[in-house]
């Protein structure tokens, strides 16, 4: 539904995001992030554990996690909910890091503003979905059929499926796409569907991760 191809030089560009992103213990499974407890248990294993958002309200939280799943599913490799990709979003935006910059940035202020433009994005757009799915089949968007969700997302997804009076679902799903893609492919697993040749070289000296014997911390659960 995203479109989710992206340019690997894009990918390196984020690369030292995600990396400062990697070293806050707030996160729980957002698969760049390595745990300082060996003892912990691997993403997979951990889909439930709970993570306190920075920015977003609960619900806000769950319909941003959602639609990143629905952008990328999980198929023959995981999706983003596995990533913990809603996790990074709710880190960038709370820290106003803007992933997808709107014209060039020549300072710091120009960087924080488009960052709390995204925050003001977000909150307006998560809040249109749901006034949207209201109108349009008297329920919030979570409360939705898959089907009904689908439909929904396709017209802001797809140029042919456009509606009239959609532009701020449009920008907004834009935005979603852009934090999710990025958050999707700086984790571990989304590198590792591109075939990331510096993994298994870059990925034990990221910050914070105490696994040098284990690079590719296919034992963290097992750890006694």
């Amino acid at each position: 539904m995203g479109g989710q191809g992206v340019e690997r030089r894009e990918i390196l560009r984020y690369i030292g995001i995600a990396s400062i992103a990697a070293t806050f213990p707030g996160f729980s499974r957002w698969s760049f992030a390595c745990p300082a407890d060996p003892s912990h248990v691997p993403v997979s294993a951990s889909a439930d554990s709970a993570y306190k958002p920075l920015f977003f309200s609960p619900d806000r939280y769950r319909v941003v996690e959602h639609i990143a799943d629905m952008i990328i599913p999980a198929d023959d490799t995981p999706g983003a909910k596995e990533a913990g990709v809603a996790e990074f979003i709710d880190f960038m935006v709370a820290n106003r890091v803007a992933v997808s910059a709107r014209g060039e940035i020549r300072s710091t202020a120009e960087a924080i503003r488009q960052g709390e433009d995204a925050q003001v994005q977000f909150v307006d757009g998560i809040d249109w979905i749901n006034a949207r799915s209201k109108s349009e089949f008297g329920k919030h968007f979570l409360d939705l059929t898959g089907e009904q969700q689908s439909s929904l997302l396709e017209e802001l997804a797809y140029k042919a499926k456009y509606k009239p009076t959609t532009e701020t679902g449009r920008e907004f799903f834009q935005l979603m796409r852009d934090y999710t893609v990025v958050g999707y492919y700086t984790s571990k697993v989304g590198l590792e569907s591109l075939g990331y040749p510096g993994l298994r070289t870059v990925w034990p000296k990221m910050p914070g991760c105490t696994h040098l014997n284990d690079p590719e911390h296919r034992n963290l659960g097992t750890a006694k």
